[in-house]
């Protein structure tokens, strides 16, 4: 078969593809057109998030860094009912490769940052500064990889067991659900039957019970603080915030804080 002049071989055009497109990637140069890489997110409110799964790691915000130029990310997120010695929180920038089958492993994180709020009830900022380290290159072996970068939090005190407003009056009680059962020693009141012992349960009929009241909803908080979700997540040049590190940097106004223990990806967090 004859060759046509000037015609490169098909698999040396896809080479050179490649490789235009590995240091395409490698060098992470970013658009001339473009200050820097954000990735917003929409909710800038604080929103009730109560101890979950046996008080692991659990992202409250997520932003898609899949291709992010720059190795230095900024988030910012507000704090309510954080109080000191009752209600306090654990926060970290963690990395995450999502491979397929909504699973996801993590890559990197900063370390630990306390949250310890206040003697009385006062919404907080915190703003926050890492340098993310997922490695130079990671984007090009394939086209579907997913990375993400997720701010976490977890109880480091709390939540209280009782919310101290509530009001409480001793009587017998039932489920609605559930009837009189008249073999069981029940006692007749106003026509209808109250068990007085059911068999096989642990728990008596008899007891304190609940005054339902309505309140506002920032007074029904049992026990549990308030983050809000990432107002934004961007990557940024040294030169626009050179105190990011791999650990983390951090500044917090209307709530206690400190640096805590170091990152470890070993501690355990939700994998999905």
């Amino acid at each position: 078969m004859p060759t046509r002049a000037n015609v490169v071989p098909p698999s040396l055009v896809n080479e050179l593809a490649e490789v235009k497109r590995r240091l395409a990637a490698i060098e992470r140069a970013p658009a001339q057109v473009n200050k820097f890489d954000r990735y917003p997110q929409v909710e800038w409110a604080a929103q009730g998030r109560p101890q979950v799964g046996g008080n692991i790691w659990s992202s409250f915000g997520i932003a898609n860094v899949t291709g992010l130029v720059f190795d230095r990310v900024e988030a910012k997120f507000i704090t309510d009912w954080l109080i000191s010695g009752k209600r306090e929180a654990e926060v970290r920038l963690a990395a995450f490769r999502h491979t397929g089958n909504a699973q996801r492993e993590i890559v990197s994180a900063s370390g630990v940052f306390n949250l310890t709020g206040l003697a009385t009830r006062q919404v907080g900022v915190v703003v926050m500064r890492w340098i993310h380290q997922i490695p130079y290159g990671w984007d090009y072996t394939d086209d579907t990889t997913i990375y993400t970068i997720e701010l976490q939090h977890r109880y480091k005190k709390g939540p209280e067991k009782w919310d101290p407003n509530r009001l409480q009056i001793f009587g017998m009680w039932k489920r609605e659900k559930d009837k009189p059962a008249s073999d069981s020693g029940g006692t007749e009141v106003g026509g209808g039957r109250w068990v007085t012992y059911q068999a096989g349960s642990d728990r008596s009929p008899i007891g304190y019970v609940d005054i339902p009241v309505e309140r506002p909803a920032d007074n029904d908080v049992f026990g549990s603080y308030s983050l809000s979700a990432m107002h934004y997540c961007v990557g940024l040049p040294a030169e626009r915030i050179p105190e990011a590190t791999a650990n983390g940097w951090a500044w917090a106004r209307g709530t206690n804080s400190s640096w805590g223990r170091g990152p470890d990806l070993n501690e355990p967090h939700f994998s999905v």
